[in-house]
């Protein structure tokens, strides 16, 4: 994916990792009594076959959780059949109308199975949006909404504000147009960040 309001460009078009899998448990074995969890995230950490990383990661005694954006169905599968994960962030960028759009990516397909998937789990999990009013309205995020309801969703889902910085990647600025939060639906429990 490469969502214009990203801002880890760096890591989005990186060739190759700075540091080791041997260095980062390293670090973590450092870390073991200091720490509680590890948190994996990216660009898209589900891009590479985390189960190795994750089991090295567990045996220290660390929960995990992971930031995804739901497109790696099968590596999501094996690290949940695993138990690896004690938590997800999943990005529902955008209602499938508008998926390509904003994520330049044909995989809303994939993402329509991993959320599927995570609520047949019963992993703890959150759906979370980030919002650029310039890209989605009112009515983006209330098709949103709708869709989480007709699935069966009924956990609070986080709307987080689009922070400008200079890293992302399609240099966006801040919004031009204004987001009306009263015309978002509240049956579900919003929480805005």
């Amino acid at each position: 994916m490469r969502c214009d309001y990203c801002y880890n460009k760096d890591i989005v078009f990186a060739k190759k990792g700075t540091i080791t899998m041997r260095e980062a448990l390293d670090f973590l074995r450092s870390r073991v009594g200091l720490l509680d969890g590890v948190v994996l995230s990216g660009g898209e950490a589900t891009a590479y076959d985390l189960a190795p990383f994750c089991q090295a990661v567990k045996e220290m005694g660390f929960s995990i959780k992971l930031d995804t954006n739901g497109t790696n169905f099968d590596n999501l599968k094996k690290l949940l059949d695993l138990h690896l994960l004690d938590y997800i962030a999943l990005d529902y960028k955008a209602p499938k109308e508008k998926f390509t759009r904003i994520t330049h990516s044909h995989r809303y397909d994939n993402f329509s199975k991993s959320l599927d998937m995570l609520l047949a789990s019963g992993i703890d999990f959150e759906v979370r949006t980030t919002l650029h009013a310039d890209l989605l309205t009112p009515d983006d995020i209330n098709s949103i909404i709708n869709d989480l309801q007709q699935r069966g969703y009924n956990k609070p889902y986080y709307i987080q504000e689009f922070l400008e910085t200079e890293t992302n990647i399609a240099n966006l600025q801040k919004a031009t147009l204004s987001f009306d939060k009263k015309a978002v639906k509240n049956s579900l429990e919003i929480v805005w960040r």
